[in-house]
């Protein structure tokens, strides 16, 4: 979910702007001057702001101000601009410094959200727009992995020890966990960073024309060989040739491979003379290469010539702390390639599908996601949005439930009164406090807690189902905020 940072030095604004954000699904943070909204963003706390609301006007250091300050190392953070009162060449001149929108106060609850989720799309696509250039022209780095496991990040170690160096490397791991997104890293990471880098799917190559493919072929050589084709190694050439399922390969093309990686020169079908190469070789499989050695259906002066540095990629069931980083990412990349506006997953629907165990890894996870972007009608992805895991949701107590919609608002006028827990005596939990503010998320999240266990006589299981959460998570919240469970006899 992302957060947006509310910087006005009026409190009554502050608050009307944190309750349109909250309810469009934004976590807020609020601060008061422009000094304390440069200090936070420069912060390891205001990493996590995603979008910058800024007033103009403000004592000490002004909204101009802060946005050239914050442009400087956080060029990338959108920031919408708010004013009580702006001309034209205020708008011009903030715009011209980097804002991504301006409007006057007080806006309407939908021209705001509308705002924000404009400039977070945009961001979205500059970011996709971006890696995709990097992808182009092979310059792709270790930052583009999504994911902060320790299983990714000792993939990453390897992977960068592997990059200073033009030791031949073999990627193992299984369908769809990314094997060619830690090659194209590893070349983004060496000197070949830029040059060349060319897939070849050895078993999606038919066996007739695997070695012109692979190291081309003369004219009249064959028939149908109607041109000269250079192949793969020479495509290559100063570059990255990355042969994924290398397990693939027949015999007869591992003998003539075996010959290209120790003598660096190609022999082209119905050629005279070989083409001399300089090619980094980076290779992958699904399979147990040592196995198929075994088996003899791959040689294995290949396997030790090919298998110097081994790099393992695990499955992603066995890195679930991933799942949230890459399930955002793919949110990212769908709204701004589909126009969508959803922002994030219900957090009960977000446990199931980290401990889904995710056969077709990374691969089905973004196919997963992209299909529920498309069919998501609310702000959150839920169990409605993930029709093949039903049978998940109910064995984890998950219901659908309604919707969260993005323009069910109601006009919020700055002179109305805002409730206070005095307005509420009649419920049990407020999200007010005495003095009409917005209480703490974490402190009314608490209260339901509390609430809930109560309610239900401790019984943790018919807590965590009414509040529609997993019994991991609700044990983990308990601990988190030392709440005291006790089971009424």
């Amino acid at each position: 979910m992302k957060t947006v940072l509310i910087c006005d030095d009026d409190p009554t604004q502050r608050r009307l702007m944190q309750v349109v954000c909250e309810k469009a699904g934004y976590f807020t943070m609020q601060v008061d001057d422009g000094q304390k909204a440069i200090d936070l963003l420069r912060s390891p706390e205001g990493q996590a702001v995603s979008l910058l609301m800024l007033d103009l006007i403000m004592p000490n250091v002004g909204g101009m101000e802060t946005l050239e300050q914050v442009k400087s190392f956080r060029a990338e953070l959108p920031i919408i601009m708010l004013t009580a009162q702006g001309g034209i060449d205020t708008v011009v001149e903030a715009m011209q410094k980097g804002a991504a929108d301006f409007f006057v106060k007080p806006a309407s609850p939908e021209r705001v959200v509308v705002s924000i989720n404009n400039a977070l799309n945009l961001t979205s696509l500059k970011h996709e727009v971006s890696r995709l250039q990097r992808k182009k022209t092979n310059a792709m780095g270790f930052k583009d992995l999504v994911g902060g496991s320790a299983a990714l990040a000792r993939v990453i170690k390897m992977g960068e020890r592997a990059a200073k160096s033009s030791i031949p490397i073999l990627i193992g791991g299984e369908s769809g966990v990314g094997k060619e997104m830690v090659a194209r890293a590893i070349q983004g990471s060496s000197d070949l960073a830029g040059k060349p880098f060319v897939t070849v799917n050895c078993g999606a190559i038919p066996e007739n024309l695997v070695e012109s493919t692979l190291f081309g072929h003369e004219k009249g050589s064959f028939t149908g060989a109607v041109g000269k084709h250079m192949g793969k190694f020479q495509e290559a050439n100063g570059g990255t040739l990355f042969l994924d399922e290398i397990g693939e390969l027949p015999l007869e093309a591992q003998v003539k491979l075996l010959r290209v990686l120790q003598e660096g020169e190609v022999d082209p079908v119905g050629g005279k003379t070989p083409v001399k190469v300089d090619v980094r070789v980076i290779s992958a499989t699904n399979r147990d290469l040592a196995e198929e050695v075994k088996k003899g259906t791959f040689r294995e002066d290949l396997y030790y010539r090919l298998n110097v540095f081994p790099v393992e990629v695990p499955p992603l069931r066995e890195r679930k702390d991933d799942v949230p980083a890459l399930i955002a990412h793919f949110i990212d990349k769908y709204n701004a390639e589909e126009n969508r506006n959803v922002q994030g997953v219900r957090h009960e629907v977000m446990e199931v599908l980290e401990n889904n165990p995710w056969p077709g890894n990374v691969r089905q996870l973004e196919n997963a996601i992209f299909r529920a972007v498309v069919l998501c009608e609310g702000a959150f992805l839920s169990s409605e949005d993930f029709p093949f895991l039903t049978t998940e949701f109910e064995a984890a107590g998950v219901n659908s439930g309604p919707p969260v919609l993005v323009d069910e608002f109601t006009e919020l006028d700055p002179t109305n009164h805002l409730p206070t827990a005095e307005d509420d005596d009649e419920n049990d939990l407020s999200v007010f406090d005495t003095e009409g503010h917005l209480r703490s998320l974490l402190d009314v999240e608490r209260d339901l807690i509390e609430l809930a266990i109560e309610t239900y006589n401790g019984q943790m299981s018919e807590v965590a189902r009414r509040l529609g959460i997993g019994r991991s998570t609700l044990y983990r919240k308990v601990r988190e905020q030392g709440i005291d469970v006790k089971r009424v006899s």
